[in-house]
């Protein structure tokens, strides 16, 4: 099939524009350059992104140049360029979970803010927003974006579908985030428009609507009140009942488009001022890690507690503080610290701080004791982690024994897919008598770890792509520090492969000239290896000492090769009968991240994420987005078999912006990974090629099984229950398929052990999971849902992120009262000083202050209750005239924000200037939003004539 035979028959499945699949220009030839939720989304993101740092770099007195508006850009002003891939994720995230509301709530009127239902789509973004709120506050940042994405469309989709912008308003609707009753909405009994001439709607509302300021919105489906205005498009059912046509501005060519460009604005405004709300009540540098924007990754420690566990603690001990100690201020600095101790029968609690200090406490506070028998509660423990870490995260576990919760195998690798996390094991004495001090006496007892315990995690790491180290206790501070030595945000894999059996196999990888510190990993025991660098240097694993290609160490089964800086393609040869792995990393700002996605059998077709695995012996398409360099390009994307050779190619489709659309025709039956090819000319030297190639860390699989999870609704109140409807579907046999529902805070579920499927067949079930009535509000459960074929033949998951949030019930924000501004400025600002106090009160039934905290000014800040009212806070601040103006944002506990301004400038009255809002500069933007308009016959017909022309031109 041509590329342009492609285009119309995925433009025929599609039926909408503006999920980011396609290349930019079909927008510019179509519908005269307008854009969609994902653009405006991204738009306000970079924006207020940027005004974060630069507020931050302001107050720390530094200069802030504000830059163009890419994620990559952003990053490096933001100063933390090493997570601009994080940065782009987070994006991706929110703007994913915004265009696929589309895909799931396609007649919803509330998602839409259609059928004048404008109250219903405040109460969605409301009801959000106070869920990314108590999120934040839980630093439970991902469920924070998802969530975020979802208002987000909601919010955009009032000013194209609404007539806010007809009644001439130039600014957004507060409104629509704030708990407060929205003005002027149309009575069910008032008519409000009348049909189209012809094609031209430009005068379809009628004039006492715009005139009294009545707000409507245009219905959408197939049925509406008499006298209402319709949204528009061939799927509308409703625009060609009268009054006929619409009033939508989702595009130019829509039926309300001449006023694409103010609805636009008006979105990327509104979307501006809801993350300034967000910012306000989580707080700067919150905020930012919110967007993934932090200087190093995060530092995740899992450790065994129980009694012969002494000497490992002691070791993770010295290299936290190692660690700590050599990127404190650097640029790899950990963005947060975390750790998990587990035990038996106990483990946890998470322990998530960003204060290194704070960190260095709780890891010296672990002692070993406990653990009667000799399985632990590890999987639990890692469970915790990689639900609590960030994505991609590298989490480390300690151990010295085998599993005793083996039956969260399953539950752990779907996490480990799903967050992409990679999980590195570091054991101790698997093969020695491991020593256990009893909790209840001083006896000792003998148990032996075999190497069969030890496979399990092995098999967890080679999924998550790291490393299973298994040395004695003496040698575990030296492993632990080789592996951590070479850790860098901007770490990229080149190649990793596993073997077992292991078999003599020949490896080669591209180092490019973007990659510094390049090192190859290899565990197995006494696997031997031949290295040939680019410029045909010969050296084994016999000899290698005095090495002019790679330093060398090896710890118990470790192999470490840093490599001398050599661009170019490199090779090297295993040699090892028995299993080993191997996996090539370095430094690089150039990475890719991807998602697999599926057409949507939806009503406006389109694709949707697939956010488990892949359907078996289906085409599959891949988002690839190339990360790090304005100018390199994708030429190559290939699934490669984990633990063999065999690999499947895609054909790679730019889209613009740093997008590929990728397509395969059939995909691996085993383990996979992917992997991408490109062409970087950047500042590169003549005698380089420019080829560069990434993998993906986590090992992938498809199923014959998909497990389905309905999403619209996951808030529940402490001490209550949910109920959480799935189904289990197969394109297999049939059969009785196992059911098994795990969380990671342990919370009481009920669900049924088994259901029954026909061959190719489907059935639904229910989860029931109950919060104890003391889980504090914002708390996080993550909820895996699996279903195994029968005799374990096959296994697919669902993963569900369900808040725990107490009914909020004071929308107030707090106030300020100014008591005294003093100032003794005089044209030497730097030898004068002015002083402020102010009173801060929540009011009466109020939840109270959570903080108040310094968002503009370089001055000292101090806080103290005061006397004679425990619900009031005296804030005093002193600052340097050079420094004239301060900003206060006081927070309550629900995260309802009042933001206070004063200024000592001379131009300024001397008097406290007060707001409870605040906004920030906006960069115009022509965009826009949800598309009902279907011009998909029309594209086809123009591609199939553009088509015609070109074979007739070839011939």
């Amino acid at each position: 099939m041509s590329g342009l035979a492609v285009l119309c028959f995925l433009l025929l499945q599609t039926g909408v524009y503006g999920f980011g699949i396609y290349p930019r220009f079909i927008n510019d030839l179509f519908n005269g350059g307008s854009f969609n939720h994902q653009d405006i989304t991204e738009r306000a993101i970079l924006n207020v992104t940027a005004q974060v740092c630069r507020s931050l770099a302001l107050s720390e007195g530094k200069d802030f140049s504000f830059p163009s508006l890419t994620a990559t850009a952003v990053a490096d002003a933001c100063e933390a360029s090493k997570s601009s891939k994080s940065f782009v994720e987070t994006i991706q995230r929110v703007k994913s979970e915004n265009w696929q509301t589309d895909l799931l709530y396609p007649k919803s009127s509330s998602h839409h803010c259609d059928n004048e239902n404008i109250v219903g789509g405040q109460n969605l973004i409301t009801d959000g927003l106070e869920v990314v709120k108590a999120a934040n506050k839980k630093q439970n940042y991902v469920t924070a974006t998802l969530h975020l994405g979802r208002l987000l469309h909601t919010l955009q989709d009032f000013y194209s579908h609404s007539n806010w912008v007809e009644l001439g308003n130039t600014s957004p609707n507060s409104d629509l985030i704030r708990n407060t009753s929205i003005k002027n909405i149309a009575a069910k009994t008032r008519e409000t428009c009348r049909s189209c001439d012809g094609d031209d709607c430009r005068n379809n509302i009628l004039e006492d609507i715009l005139k009294e300021e009545i707000l409507t919105s245009g219905y959408f489906g197939s049925s509406k009140l008499p006298g209402k205005c319709s949204h528009g498009g061939i799927l509308d059912g409703t625009a060609r009942k009268e009054p006929k046509g619409g009033i939508n501005k989702d595009t130019f060519t829509s039926e309300h488009g001449h006023l694409h460009n103010q609805a636009a604005s008006l979105a990327i405004a509104a979307t501006s001022e809801l993350l300034e709300n967000v910012r306000s009540a989580a707080g700067d540098k919150e905020f930012l890690q919110m967007m993934g924007l932090s200087k190093g990754k995060p530092l995740c420690f899992c450790v065994d507690t129980t009694g012969s566990m002494v000497d490992d603690i002691e070791a993770v001990k010295t290299v936290t503080s190692s660690i700590i100690d050599r990127k404190l201020g650097t640029e790899d600095e950990p963005s947060v610290y975390i750790l998990v101790p587990f035990n038996d029968p106990d483990f946890g609690p998470l322990i998530r701080t960003t204060d290194p200090n704070v960190f260095k406490n709780e890891i010296n506070s672990l002692t070993a004791n406990g653990g009667g028998d000799a399985p632990e509660m590890s999987l639990s423990g890692l469970q915790l982690a990689l639900t609590g870490a960030p994505p991609n995260s590298e989490i480390y576990v300690f151990t010295d024994a085998a599993a005793k919760d083996e039956y969260l195998r399953n539950p752990v690798i779907a996490l480990i897919e799903q967050t992409k996390s990679v999980v590195n094991f570091m054991i101790t004495n698997i093969f020695l008598v491991r020593r256990r001090r009893q909790a209840d006496n001083n006896q000792q007892q003998s148990v032996r770890m075999a190497r069969a315990d030890g496979q399990l995690y092995r098999d967890l790491a080679q999924a998550s792509g790291g490393q299973a180290v298994e040395v004695t206790k003496s040698q575990l501070l030296e492993a632990l520090s080789v592996l951590t030595e070479s850790t860098s945000s901007a770490q990229v894999v080149l190649l990793q492969a596993a073997r077992n059996p292991g078999k003599a196999e020949n490896y080669t990888f591209t180092v490019d000239e973007s990659v510094r510190n390049a090192t190859i990993y290899i565990t197995g025991a006494t696997v031997g290896f031949t290295l040939i660098s680019p410029s045909g240097v010969i050296q084994s694993s016999a000899d290698t000492t005095g090495s002019s290609t790679f330093s060398y160490q090896s710890v118990g089964n470790l192999q470490t090769l840093q490599l001398k800086t050599e661009s170019g393609v490199w090779e090297i040869r295993i040699e090892s009968t028995i299993p080993y792995s191997l996996k090539v990393v370095g430094e690089s700002s150039i990475d890719f991240i991807f998602d697999f996605i599926e057409e949507s059998n939806g009503l406006f077709g389109g694709f949707k994420l697939i956010e488990n695995r892949p359907t078996a012996g289906s085409n599959v398409s891949l988002l690839v987005t190339l990360i790090g360099s304005e100018v390199a390009t994708v030429t190559e994307v290939t699934l490669v078999e984990s633990s063999g050779s065999g690999q499947v190619n895609g054909s790679v489709e730019a889209q613009g912006g740093g997008e590929y659309f990728v397509r395969f025709d059939r995909i691996p039956s085993v383990e996979f990974v992917v992997l991408v090819k490109g062409q970087n000319n950047n500042g590169i030297s003549k005698a380089s090629s420019g080829i560069f190639q990434r993998q993906s860390t986590t090992s992938l699989r498809t199923s014959v099984l998909t497990v389905s999870v309905d999403q619209l609704d996951t808030v529940f109140e402490p001490g209550t229950s949910k109920s959480v409807p799935f189904s289990v579907t197969t394109t297999g046999g049939g059969g009785s398929f196992t059911i098994q529902a795990t969380n990671d805070k342990g919370f009481t579920s009920s669900f049924p052990p088994s259901l029954s499927l026909n061959a190719g067949g489907s059935a639904n079930a229910t989860v029931n999971i109950t919060a104890p009535a003391n889980t504090p509000s914002g708390t996080v459960v993550t909820l895996t849902i699996e279903a195994v074929a029968p005799e374990g033949a096959d296994t697919n998951y669902a993963v569900l992120r369900l808040s725990v949030l107490t009914t909020v019930t004071d929308f107030t924000q707090p106030v300020c009262e100014l008591l005294s501004l003093k100032s003794n400025c005089s044209d030497n600002c730097s030898q004068s000083t002015w002083e402020l106090s102010v009173q801060v009160t929540d009011e009466v039934n109020g939840t109270g202050l959570n903080s108040v905290r310094l968002r503009e000014g370089s001055g000292t800040l101090n806080i103290s209750t005061a006397a004679d009212n425990e619900n009031a806070t005296l804030v005093s601040y002193v600052a340097p005239c050079c420094s004239p103006d301060v900003e206060l944002v006081a927070v309550d506990q629900v995260g309802n924000a009042g933001i206070c301004r004063y200024s000592v400038r001379r131009n300024v009255s001397p008097a406290a200037t007060q707001a409870t809002t605040t906004s920030s500069p906006v960069t115009p933007a022509v965009t826009s939003f949800s598309t009902r308009v279907d011009v998909s016959i029309f594209l086809c017909f123009c591609f199939t004539v553009l088509s015609f022309l070109a074979q007739s031109l070839s011939l």
